[in-house]
């Protein structure tokens, strides 16, 4: 007589759970419905080609073929230093002042070559009167004009010398200014005043001036996705000083050895850089496509989140919906991928999925 009980009170408080759990919001199978259909909007998933990306650390480098080393054309006391890292410095601008001893000795010799010019000029000169009125030897004229030629050949040399120097001839001291070979910024200084600089010798140069309108991306990419990159491939390059911006480049060349430490290869990617903003030794990152892959996407205004779950509506009869848990995929700009949960042909609930209501509530 007991048992019988029992079994009915244990049937009972089965069949009660059991409504409990089809009017539970938490629950997958509940069914919701919309108290205004002009507010609910909905979307038919389809699978959609989707790319696979490969993300490679980078760093920006100058183009080395915009990159000038500055050293003094000759050695010599450092005066003055013009310029600071980081100045910008356009083509022909003074860079230093330096108090040259050879510049010195070279516009002594080119003042020389000028006198001893005028002479042998006008002995010449003199020569070929004495010669045409039989006054000297065929000889001795001849000898004239080869000290004239020698003498004019010694001053063009003396005038270039000085020329090599960036200086005037005609208006040369022992001081040298050492002017920028072309316009950029300067990236480092390697000079200070009172130094001595032993021109092309020096350990450093004077100066290092770069042209950044155009720069390096540079990426490490193992040897295993070398067939995700190749050359004229179009890709995408951030960078960590500006959050949510995007530059787009191509790949110029992959690199053909093989790093023994880090079994990496470098992609390059050219970039034009208008206004500078992008600088040497930024750190980013070069978004390669490895492939396309399909794949179901909803809108992220789709996707419901509650800690770790995630769900969406998804409509079962006109102005009815059942909620159904979902794996998330990659995130996308404005969508989600749908790893799991659900199947192409399906419709759901694309913008304000909050405004359903559990059926029986009121």
């Amino acid at each position: 007589m007991v048992l019988p009980g029992c079994s009915s009170d244990k049937t009972a408080a089965s069949q009660d759970g059991s409504a409990a759990a089809q009017s539970s919001p938490n629950s997958s199978s509940t069914e919701y419905f919309a108290p205004d259909t002009k507010g609910i909007k909905t979307v038919t998933v389809q699978k959609t080609a989707v790319p696979e990306y490969l993300d490679l650390p980078a760093h920006i480098e100058a183009d080395p073929t915009r990159v000038v080393h500055v050293y003094p054309p000759t050695g010599g006391r450092i005066v003055e230093m013009k310029v600071r890292p980081w100045d910008h410095v356009s083509k022909g601008e003074n860079l230093a002042l330096i108090e040259s001893a050879d510049l010195s000795r070279s516009v002594a010799d080119y003042h020389k070559a000028i006198a001893d010019n005028e002479v042998k000029q006008k002995e010449l000169a003199r020569a070929k009167d004495l010669y045409e009125h039989n006054a000297i030897a065929e000889k001795d004229y001849q000898q004239a004009q080869a000290d004239a030629l020698s003498s004019q050949a010694d001053l063009t040399a003396a005038r270039d010398q000085i020329r090599v120097f960036g200086v005037d001839p005609d208006h040369a001291t022992s001081q040298l200014s050492v002017v920028a070979p072309r316009s950029g910024v300067i990236l480092d200084v390697g000079a200070s005043p009172g130094e001595f600089s032993k021109s092309l010798d020096a350990p450093e140069p004077l100066c290092t001036i770069a042209d950044i309108g155009t720069v390096w991306a540079i990426g490490d990419i193992y040897e295993n996705d070398l067939a995700a990159a190749k050359a004229g491939q179009d890709v995408l390059v951030t960078l960590n000083a500006y959050p949510g911006q995007q530059w787009s480049g191509r790949v110029s060349v992959v690199s053909d050895a093989v790093d023994p430490a880090t079994r990496t290869l470098h992609v390059r990617v050219t970039l034009a850089n208008p206004g500078e903003r992008i600088k040497p030794q930024m750190f980013g990152t070069i978004r390669l496509t490895r492939a396309l892959a399909q794949a179901i996407l909803v809108p992220a205004s789709a996707v419901v989140r509650e800690g770790n779950d995630a769900y969406v509506f998804v409509a079962k009869s006109p102005g009815r919906y059942e909620r159904r848990n979902v794996t998330l995929g990659r995130t996308f700009a404005t969508s989600i991928e749908i790893a799991k949960g659900l199947s192409p042909g399906e419709t759901v609930v694309s913008e304000d999925p909050l405004l359903l209501r559990a059926a029986g509530q009121s």
